[in-house]
C-alpha cells in the first residue's frame, strides 16, 4: 500500500472492483489499510466458456464483464463493473448491442426524478452526467453499458440497473464492440474449470440468494469433475468466497515403497 491509499484507489490502479478486492482481503480495513499493508490482488479468474463469438458476458456476482472476441487467437478482455443497487438488480438475460453513443445525453427516468435525486429531466454530456463519455445501448432499451462520473462506485452496487465501467475501460470496450454484438448477463457466483490436470473452483459472495456446497457439487458433477475433487477444499472455498480460483484437486496418498 502507498501512504494513505485506500482499497478504492488500489482497485482503480489495478483495474479491479472494490468489492472483489475486499473479498480477497478479509481482515484488511478497506478505508484505512495502513501504509505497507500487503494486499492480495484478485487478478486470476476462471474465464467463461462460450458457444458463439464475439460476445459480451457479464457475471453479476463477480462484478465483471468479459469481452470474448471473434478470433480464438485474440485475448479475452475483462473489466470490473458497477451493477444495480439493492432493489434495482441488473436483469439477467440475452441481449444485443443496438446503439453506440459518444457523449450520451441522460434522460432521467421518472422513478429517479420522483426520488429527487435529480431535479432535471435531461442531463447533457459533461462531468455531471452519470453515463460518462460513452455508452452501449442494449436491446432492452432501459439497459446500457456505460462509463461513469463516479469511478469509486465500480465493483459495487451503485447503479439504477445499468452496467458501469471505469472511464478508461468503457473507451476500450467501445472500440472493440460493434452494433449487433451479443450480450449475455448471468448470475453465477460459483465457477469451476479444469486447468491441465488440476481442478479449479472460484466462489463469489452472491448478489441474490445463497450458494451451497450441494449446488457446487452438482455443478462439478455436470462438468464431470466431481470424482477428482477434495470435498474439504470445496467446503472451504464456498465458506470463504474470496473470488479467487483455488485448486481443489484430490491429492491421492503415495503408494508405499517396496522393501529391498
Amino acid at each position: 500500500m502507498r501512504g494513505a491509499e485506500s482499497l478504492v484507489e488500489v482497485a482503480r490502479r489495478f483495474d479491479l472492483g472494490f468489492n472483489s478486492l475486499i473479498a480477497a482481503n478479509p481482515g484488511v480495513d478497506p478505508w484505512v489499510p495502513g501504509s505497507g499493508t500487503r494486499v492480495t490482488l484478485p487478478t486470476a479468474r476462471i474465464l467463461p466458456t462460450v458457444q458463439q463469438r464475439p460476445v459480451i458476458l457479464v457475471n453479476i456476482p463477480e462484478f465483471r464483464l468479459y469481452y470474448v472476441p471473434r478470433s480464438k487467437r485474440a485475448p479475452v478482455r475483462t473489466f470490473p463493473l458497477g451493477i444495480g443497487e439493492q432493489g434495482r438488480t441488473t436483469p439477467t438475460g440475452d441481449y444485443t448491442v443496438i446503439e453506440k453513443i459518444v457523449h450520451p445525453v441522460w434522460h432521467v427516468p421518472p422513478s429517479i426524478q420522483a426520488e429527487q435525486r435529480y431535479r432535471r429531466a435531461v442531463v447533457p454530456p459533461g462531468p455531471e452526467n452519470p453515463l460518462g463519455s460513452h455508452a452501449l445501448r442494449l436491446s432492452r432499451n432501459d439497459l446500457m453499458i456505460h462509463g461513469t462520473n463516479r469511478p469509486h462506485g465500480i465493483g459495487r452496487r451503485t447503479s439504477h440497473g445499468c452496467l458501469r465501467l471505469y472511464p478508461e475501460d468503457i473507451v476500450t470496450l467501445f472500440k472493440l464492440v460493434s452494433r449487433g454484438t451479443r450480450v449475455r448477463i448471468v448470475d453465477e457466483p460459483v465457477k469451476a474449470s479444469k486447468a491441465g490436470n488440476r481442478i479449479l473452483l472460484e466462489a463469489h459472495p452472491p448478489v441474490t440468494g445463497t450458494i451451497s456446497v450441494g449446488e457446487t457439487l452438482r455443478l462439478l458433477a455436470r462438468k464431470r469433475l466431481l470424482t477428482r475433487v477434495d470435498f474439504a477444499k470445496v467446503v472451504r472455498v464456498i465458506e470463504e468466497r474470496r473470488g479467487i480460483p483455488v485448486d481443489i484437486t484430490l491429492t491421492l496418498p503415495s503408494a508405499p515403497g517396496r522393501g529391498n
